[in-house]
């Protein structure tokens, strides 16, 4: 059975283990309504872009 010759070090072991975290998406104020919206996005409350209403909310 194969056996590592030489005992692996936390830091090598660690640099193997960085990629699993996911990042928080950015979030921003809408400036039209005031609510949380992803950033250049459309805002899902008030339907506004960049200061314009561009789509009508339900």
């Amino acid at each position: 059975m194969a056996v590592p010759f030489r005992r692996v070090s936390s830091t090598r072991r660690n640099k193997r283990r960085t990629h699993d975290k996911l990042s928080a998406p950015a979030v921003v104020v809408c400036p039209e309504c005031g609510e949380f919206k992803l950033s250049h996005r459309v805002c899902k409350h008030c339907g506004s872009y960049d200061g314009k209403k561009v789509m009508e909310v339900k």
